[in-house]
């Protein structure tokens, strides 16, 4: 099989990128022939990015000509707005190749990407209803916003009819779209995955020194409840990460035990999940299924997440647990319960290892994605 990645790169790195050089790696590694071909946000001007936005995306004639180059079979998409848009897909078709679109977030609509605003999730844009995107001015500026607004409700229905395929990270996530235009029939559900030399041998939370909270520190990740609950339950805390909300989590923290480690590179990382106790992710956004929690059960750690989104569907196959969003005393107790038990930590640790490789090990997840190319899945 020969396959195609295409992906617009973010302005800001993030979780969807590594998702991109994961697959890569990994159909390579099981010798499927890849290739990747990428656009870059953040060479371009506002201007230049706008008029893609509103064109339905720009140069679908080198999509074309990369299909038949490397005699792509399957175009696997990713992130296409602004310099792919719904033409690659269309070019990427003409070319013989089956198309599967993958949704990391929720941009299919929204303006922002994470579907959150003012302190909760906001589906106030529904479907090609892109209005309020411009009312609430999401993207800030009102030009911005505007040309988001139009883009947004030109694409969608041009991106869902030319693809064969439509992946999406987690049940509640696909329920979430569905509502906006997704059509069921056409979705499969396949969760973000860790390779196979990403899991620990065994865990090691029973001997754990702290609680760990890591990720971007926005408002929407939760990353203050987190704080407080460790507070009360007298846990340290070590918060890996940075981010605009830093200055007030140091506030909620006081001279507590919590330490802010700033943004730590992945080695860093690994070394303090090896040193945790349980790992927190109280998102307050409908996160599908982001890597800090996949991490933490390859880790063998007890995971506490917050009840939005895909997070509980992490933690329900054991070694975790899901809390009300924003609920600190909830989040309090079950953290404090914890720590005071390290067998019980232990125990949760070892069953988020054990259930987490079966249902987000690499070669489960390889299996599924051969037949959404397949147009099985």
């Amino acid at each position: 099989m020969h396959v195609l990645l295409l992906h617009n790169r973010y302005r800001a790195v993030g979780g969807e990128e590594r998702a991109v050089g994961e697959i890569e790696r990994l159909l390579a590694r099981h010798g499927v022939s890849v290739a990747l071909l990428e656009r870059d946000s953040g060479e371009v001007t506002s201007g230049r990015a706008a008029g893609a936005l509103l064109r339905g995306g720009s140069d679908p004639d080198g999509v074309f000509r990369r299909v038949l180059e490397t005699g792509a079979e399957v175009v696997h998409a990713h992130n296409l707005h602004p310099l792919f848009g719904w033409r690659a897909l269309a070019a990427a078709r003409a070319a013989g190749a089956r198309t599967v679109l993958q949704l990391h977030n929720f941009r299919l609509f929204c303006a922002i990407g994470v579907a959150y605003r003012d302190g909760r999730p906001c589906h106030d844009c529904r479907a090609r209803n892109t209005l309020p995107g411009l009312v609430h001015r999401c993207r800030g500026s009102v030009p911005e916003a505007a040309v988001y607004a139009v883009a947004l409700a030109r694409q969608q229905p041009r991106l869902l009819e030319h693809a064969d395929r439509i992946v999406v990270l987690s049940e509640a996530h696909g329920e979430l779209l569905h509502v906006h235009g997704l059509p069921r029939e056409r979705v499969s559900v396949l969760p973000n995955f860790i390779a196979d030399d990403g899991w620990a041998s065994a865990s090691r939370a029973g001997h754990g020194a702290y609680a760990l909270a890591s990720g971007r520190l926005v408002e929407e990740k939760g990353f203050d409840t987190a704080v407080l609950a460790a507070v009360r339950a007298g846990v340290p805390l070590v918060v890996a990460g940075s981010g605009p909300d830093e200055e007030r989590l140091r506030r909620l923290a006081g001279g507590a035990d919590v330490r802010f480690a700033g943004w730590v590179d992945a080695l860093e990382l690994g070394r303090l999940r090896a040193g945790a106790a349980a790992q927190l992710v109280p998102s307050r956004c409908e996160e599908a299924c982001p890597y800090s929690a996949l991490e933490a059960l390859a880790s063998g750690l007890p995971v506490l997440v917050s009840d939005r989104g895909g997070l509980p569907e992490l933690v329900g196959g054991g070694g975790g647990v899901a809390l009300p969003a924003g609920d600190v005393d909830a989040w309090a107790e079950a953290l404090g319960g914890l720590w005071a038990d390290p067998q019980a930590r232990l125990r949760a640790g070892s069953a988020a290892l054990r259930e987490g490789r079966e249902r987000f090990g690499e070669r489960r997840y390889l299996e599924r994605l051969l037949d959404v190319y397949r147009l099985r899945g």
